[in-house]
Formats: structure tokens, sequence, C-alpha cells
């Protein structure tokens, strides 16, 4: 196996064991297109989990930044599967460096967490730390239509990242975070004691609603532009978009408990989903 070869399987193995939704959805594109969403992704992964496991993450992204300069500059000596599969893909595709440096940014979000009081805020948050993801890709899935689609992509990244932590307000709230806004909490006279001891009343589940409402309002919007993706496309966006938004009605169907469980798309309900688009 080549070194390109093997540097995309790697990457391909880090989309598979961490998100099969992203995974699924996106198999469905053309060869190249595809491998370069695995590389995307592995990018993304990194910086994530420097945040996240990093023993020194402030450190490790510093660091971390340092090499994707001298990546962009074309000077990184590294040999990482992780830098050679997306060196590859800025060689094939018009790659735009500005969302991969602010989707770093976003990671030093959570480094140095600020409260989040409104749901500009939340936005903010998202836009780095999701939206993002959809700008890298479309000069990927979308090339020469990255304008008229970038709205789009940000209002699908909204989405995902709104949707992303309804469904992990537990494991948030084990790493000391806390993304729900603080205006919101007040206006539907729930507190930080409550949210801390994991009480799911009628309050919680109305917070909770207005929060799935934005999403679903973002979801929509982002939907309306899949016409304008090319058709090899269209199908895998569309699938990401619908596999993420069916997370929200697991958790009503598990009565709104996000502290206690994980909640999650079966295999079989995400066989549907995509069934049910072709």
């Amino acid at each position: 196996m080549s070194e390109l070869n093997a540097a995309y399987q790697y990457c391909r193995d880090v989309i598979y064991k961490h998100s099969k939704t992203f995974s699924k959805a996106f198999s469905m594109l053309p060869k190249d297109q595809k491998r370069a969403v695995w590389a995307i992704y592995t990018f993304c992964r990194q910086v994530d989990d420097i945040v996240d496991e990093g023993e020194n993450p402030k450190e490790e992204l510093t660091q971390f930044t340092l090499q994707f300069d001298q990546f962009v500059q074309g000077k990184l000596q590294s040999r990482h599967p992780a830098w050679t599969a997306l060196a590859d893909v800025f060689e094939k595709f018009p790659m735009d460096p500005t969302p991969f440096y602010e989707q770093i940014e976003g990671q030093w979000m959570d480094l140095e967490p600020r409260t989040i009081r409104t749901k500009e805020d939340l936005l903010s948050y998202c836009y780095h730390v999701a939206s993002t993801v959809g700008l890298m890709l479309l000069p990927v899935i979308a090339p020469g239509r990255e304008k008229e689609l970038r709205q789009g992509a940000v209002d699908l990244g909204y989405a995902m990242q709104i949707t992303n932590i309804l469904r992990d307000i537990g494991e948030d709230l084990d790493r000391e975070r806390v993304y729900l806004p603080k205006d919101l909490l007040e206006n539907h006279q729930y507190s930080c004691e409550d949210l801390r001891a994991g009480i799911i009343n009628s309050s919680f589940i109305n917070l909770w609603e207005e929060l799935a409402e934005e999403a679903e309002y973002y979801y929509k919007r982002g939907i309306a532009t899949l016409p304008m993706y090319p058709s090899y496309s269209r199908t895998p966006v569309k699938g990401a978009a619908y596999l993420y938004r069916a997370i929200l009605p697991s958790v009503r169907d598990n009565n709104y408990e996000v502290f206690r469980r994980r909640n999650y798309v079966s295999d079989q309900q995400k066989k549907q989903i995509i069934a049910d688009m072709q």
C-alpha cells in the first residue's frame, strides 16, 4: 500500500471509530471526495481530542496551530498520516485555510470558557466548532459553489451542534461545561443547581424544546439549499442532516433523559432514514 493510501486508510479508521453517522452519510460520495472528507474529519478530530483528552491541552493546541501554520506555508516536515492525507486534499481541491483556523479558535473557547449568556453567544460557539466543518467541506463537495452555499452550510452547522449540545448535556456537565444559554435557564426558571442535579421537569423540557425548535429552524434553512449541491453530494449532505436531526426525537422517546444515558439513533433507524431518502 502506498504512503498516501495508507494515510487515507488511517483517516477512514478515525471517522469510522468516532462518527458512524458522518461515515455512513458520506460513504456515498465519489472516491476522491470521500477520502477528502475522511482527512478533514481527522483534522477536526485531532483538535477536539487535544481539548478533551490532552495532558497539557493549551500547550498541545498551541503546538498544533504552529504545525498548521507550517502546513499552510508548505514547510511542515511531519510524516503523520493525517497531514499526508490533508496535503493531498489541499492539492486536489480549492481549499481555504480560514475555517480550519476558526475551528481551532472554537477549541480555545472550550479551553478558556466564557459564560454562554444568549442564543447569539451559543451560535458564535456553534459556528466555530461546527459550521466551520461545513465550510471546510464545501470546496470538496460543491467546488465553485462555495459562496452561494456558505450560509446553508453555516445553518446546518448550527443545527447539528445544537443537537449535539441537547444530546450531551450530562457528558458536558462531567467536563464542567454548560452550553445552555444563561438567559434561557433564567427565562424557564431552571437553575444551574437543577442542571447539576439532573432534574427533568417541565421547566427543563420547555427549555430543551426551545433549543430543539432553534435547531429545527436551522435544519430547515440548511436543507432548503440542498438542490444547489452537485448531484453526487446532495444525498450525502442530506443524509448527514437527517441522521443528526433524528437524534432529537430519540431524546424525546427517552423522556428527555440526557443526564444519565447516551441517546443515539440505532443502526436500523439509520438504514431506514437512508432508505427513505433514495
